[in-house]
């Protein structure tokens, strides 16, 4: 049996979670759904489709990421344990008509003039692409490419105007009244009174309109409207574009028309896609599976927002960490709210480190239960164990420098032969570990003078370091460090510990003192000892 065959074996009973996601996807495909089944069967299309979609207003953010990343497992899950080809598609509905003019561009007076719009048929304030829906799309997929997604990009303005949804938006206005029983009672009084789920286009304005249908004709496949300036009724196709559809009975045309398959969604949006798959029914097609993720929080426990501009952006994470510990960070618990803080970042980066490290040694079993199995796409690569993120914060913070090729030179001796070539990902990780120390650990270091029973305990650690061959291990570090703590006035080691990292680097917490000690080197470490216990470094 090859690890393909037995990852596939496995799969179909692992308990990671884009597994049993994968599961459920396989099972909606299979010939008699459940247990004992014949097995998933591609469908007619040919392929089970995913989706993701994005509206094209702003630009992308770290939940655009989490949302790609986190589809992106579950689609590699589903190829493990079946043969069924797969597709994901990144939607953007550009055909939104432009509600506000954004802070973060130029030219607003301009974009003032074409609010309403199709933010296709809106100019690009940046002067670059022939719309602002154009120009935020290409951001889009030049944000999905920098990360290796693999996806098809579809605009909402091209598969209304090639004729794309045509069929479906027919099969909606034949079930109009039906559709429109779905979404009236979840909305006001007002409203109700003047709902109709197609948005006509304006030929005059080119503005999508919001307005009272006064009649719809199946057989024509049109509806009428008044005007809203001149008073005039217009009647217009419901098709190639002319009309559009509003929010929840869009989806579910898509859903439709697309034949997709699995979506995730945020629980924000939970409402949406309990209406939006009872109207896919209506449509006589079967809803996708879906996936209800949490919402990110900020340090303050409240809901992270584009317009408030409060928590992590992905800018900035990715100044701070590798895309790898973001990417393990989105699959961690993705049903449970999650705070996206800076203090994050270093946590992530180490217990990506370890889980890799570990990756390698494992069972097939136990591989796909680690999510470093996901992150990779089912193929993590070989780890560059030895170093945590931790241990280079306290090295920058000691070495005081900014300078890579000075941190290398502690690097290579602790890891023979070591250089930013050979060790791509911790040169990153380097140059990472400077800025995060820059920015978020030197402003709070706060350095205090050892108790005279914690300074005759490193007296100690220093007649035991260089009792020691310069050669001495980690481990062996590590070793004496906790023969003096057990031998000393500490309650317990952690006590012995806080004060080391207390005294020498200006924190309550550290990496393994031992670690750090190899990394430094026995002789550095002996004289920011004694630096410590004179008092050097609290003044």
């Amino acid at each position: 049996m090859t690890k393909s065959e037995e990852f596939r074996r496995l799969g179909a009973e692992a308990k990671a979670w884009p597994l049993r996601e994968a599961a459920r996807l396989a099972e909606r495909l299979s010939s008699k759904g459940g247990p004992g089944n014949n097995g998933p069967e591609t469908p007619e299309k040919g392929y089970a489709l995913f989706e993701t979609g994005y509206g094209p207003s702003g630009l992308p953010h770290i939940g655009t990421f989490g949302e790609v990343a986190r589809t992106t497992m579950v689609r590699r899950a589903f190829e493990t344990i079946c043969d069924v080809p797969t597709k994901l598609i990144a939607f953007s509905d550009d055909m939104d008509g432009l509600r506000a003019v954004p802070d973060n561009v130029p030219n607003k007076d301009m974009l003032e003039l074409h609010l309403g719009k199709p933010l296709t048929a809106v100019p690009d304030p940046f002067g670059e692409y022939d719309s602002f829906g154009a120009h935020n799309n290409a951001r889009l997929k030049a944000f999905l490419d920098k990360f290796g997604f693999n996806y098809a990009f579809y605009s909402a303005t091209e598969c209304y105007r090639t004729g794309l949804f045509d069929q479906t938006l027919l099969a909606l206005l034949a079930k109009v009244e039906e559709v429109k029983d779905v979404i009236l009672p979840t909305l006001g009084e007002e409203r109700r009174q003047t709902y109709n789920p197609f948005l006509p286009v304006c030929e005059r304005t080119g503005q999508v309109l919001q307005v009272p249908i006064i009649e719809a004709d199946v057989g024509a496949g049109t509806v009428l409207y008044q005007d809203p300036e001149t008073g005039e009724n217009i009647e217009t196709p419901v098709t190639g574009g002319r009309c559009k559809l509003q929010w929840k009975a869009d989806w579910a045309m898509r859903w439709a028309a697309l034949g997709v398959d699995y979506e995730m969604a945020g629980k924000d949006l939970i409402d949406s896609v309990r209406l939006s798959s009872r109207i896919t029914r209506i449509l006589g097609a079967k809803p996708p599976e879906n996936l209800i993720y949490e919402m990110f929080l900020d340090e303050n426990g409240e809901k992270i927002s584009k317009s408030r501009g409060n928590g992590l952006s992905m800018e900035e994470w990715l100044e701070y960490g590798p895309p790898e510990s973001l990417a393990y960070f989105m699959y961690q618990k993705p049903k449970t709210a999650k705070r996206l803080s800076f203090e994050i970042i270093p946590r992530s980066t180490d217990e990506y480190i370890g889980r890799l490290a570990g990756y390698a040694g494992e069972d097939p079993a136990k591989q796909l239960e680690n999510p470093v199995w996901h992150v990779h796409n089912g193929h993590p690569p070989d780890s560059e164990a030895g170093l945590s993120f931790g241990l280079l914060l306290n090295l920058v913070a000691v070495a005081n420098t900014d300078d890579p090729n000075i941190l290398w030179g502690f690097i290579s001796r602790y890891l023979p032969g070591a250089d930013a070539e050979s060790h791509p990902f911790l040169a990153r990780l380097v140059g990472h570990a400077i800025a995060y120390y820059r920015d978020f650990v030197q402003p709070t270091k706060t350095y205090r003078a050892p108790t005279a029973e914690e300074g005759a305990a490193m007296e100690a650690l220093i007649l035991a370091f260089q009792a020691m061959p310069t050669t001495s291990s980690a481990e062996e570090l590590q070793s004496a460090v906790y023969a003096i703590g057990k031998e000393g006035p500490f309650e317990n080691l952690r006590d012995w510990f806080r004060a080391l990292y207390e005294v020498l680097f200006g924190q309550s917490q550290g990496p393994r003192f031992g670690s750090f000690a190899a990394l430094y080197g026995v002789e550095g470490t002996v004289a920011l000892l004694r630096a410590g216990i004179d008092g050097k470094l609290a003044d």
